[in-house]
């Protein structure tokens, strides 16, 4: 267990000790305060206290990461990631990568056992389900867990039942974490180009960074390309579509907007919405979109190629030319 330590605080002002005055030619007694300086607070002692931590092998310091979050988000950070930091996965948080209305992406200075240097911290908030107001096709082609934990298909009358409650909302945001992590896993394995990741604990994703320190890898959607990289770029994507496909996966939201980029490379991120289609056939028209909307984006840059041509093939290799498109 670790030791919790009270550093000082540089923003508190030291303590103010009243001393008593002897009476003045008046007969008036005249306190006035005298600032002490603090011992604790002292630059050396507080140096010294921080190299006792760092020699004392028995005993982990508290996890405290020189990034400070907003007073708001600062408890929600710390529960998140001091489980990371507990099992030795990270060793600090550096600084936001980018934010948005589900989640927000931390960059992690990783632990050496974990042969990299930097991780990627995607914590979700509690109402990322705000965003998802119409993912009833998404629930209806995954496996979930219920309000006992048991894995149930998205469409089952018990999970229709379960899902309005407290518990079975909870769960529901769980499964969908859950599932993210999994078909990253999954996908990785296969060596679709998607960040590999290292672990999931409650609301938080720990995967590989994309970028340097102080400058995350941008999305396609912030960036012009080179034209000689396009054609070069969009066949990667199709080949993560592909490999995801060949292993019962739909990104189901794919776009410029979910594709990183980072020296000449391309990193396909935003499973949690992934659909398989031996669920429900139905989700041709998620596979189709998918292509249509990465056809588009790189046909800025010259690229042509037809997406229903593209969807239909890979659909007939999966899932064969009786199934409906």
């Amino acid at each position: 267990m670790s030791k919790k330590r009270y550093e000082f605080d540089p923003d508190e002002e030291d303590p103010v000790t009243f001393v008593k005055m002897k009476p003045g030619p008046r007969g008036r007694s005249q306190p006035k305060p005298v600032r002490k300086s603090s011992y604790e607070g002292n630059a050396d002692v507080q140096r010294w206290l921080r190299e006792q931590d760092a020699q004392d092998v028995n005993v982990r310091p508290a996890f405290n990461p020189s990034f400070v979050a907003s007073r708001r988000d600062a408890p929600w950070l710390l529960s998140s990631l001091a489980r990371f930091y507990d099992q030795d996965l990270i060793t600090d948080v550096l600084h936001v990568v980018r934010s948005g209305k589900e989640a927000t992406v931390y960059c992690c200075a990783a632990h050496p056992s974990t042969g990299v240097e930097y991780l990627a911290a995607k914590l979700y908030r509690p109402r990322m389900f705000r965003s998802l107001r119409n993912d009833a096709v998404y629930r209806l082609n995954r496996v979930q867990r219920d309000e006992q934990e048991q894995v149930v298909h998205g469409g089952s009358r018990r999970q229709l039942t379960d899902r309005n409650t407290e518990k079975g909302r909870a769960m529901r945001v769980a499964s969908w974490i859950e599932y993210e992590y999994q078909m990253q896993r999954k996908l990785s394995r296969y060596e679709a180009s998607v960040p590999r990741p290292f672990a999931q604990l409650g609301n938080a994703i720990l995967m590989e960074y994309v970028g340097e320190l102080g400058e995350g890898a941008p999305l396609l959607s912030e960036l012009e390309l080179e034209d000689d990289e396009a054609q070069s770029l969009f066949e990667e994507v199709i080949r993560t579509v592909r490999i995801a496909l060949d292993h019962d996966c739909i990104h189901g939201d794919l776009s410029e907007y979910n594709i990183l980029y980072w020296q000449g490379a391309v990193k396909v991120i935003d499973w949690a919405q992934a659909v398989n289609p031996q669920y429900n056939t139905d989700v041709f028209a998620l596979l189709l979109r998918d292509i249509e909307r990465v056809c588009r984006y790189f046909a800025l840059y010259g690229v042509k190629a037809d997406a229903y041509a593209l969807a239909k093939d890979m659909w007939i290799q999966h899932m064969g030319p009786t199934h409906p498109m």
